[in-house]
């Protein structure tokens, strides 16, 4: 994904010398918005399979 938007191979990390604050600090708002969509789709799916399981919505 950071490839086809930047043209480099990996995002740049909080301490990479080189890129910019703008560049790291996006680069840190697309990874958590990434990480909390996998999160809550883990979370939903995890919620709906003990629903079917048990017929009842998880507390």
């Amino acid at each position: 994904m950071w490839r086809s938007a930047t043209g480099a191979d990996h995002a740049p990390t909080a301490t990479a010398k080189d890129p910019g604050w703008r560049e790291v600090l996006i680069a840190a708002a697309v990874q958590g918005a990434i990480f909390g969509l996998v999160k809550a789709a883990m979370d939903r799916a995890g919620a709906a399979g003990y629903r079917s399981l048990t017929g009842t919505w998880p507390e």
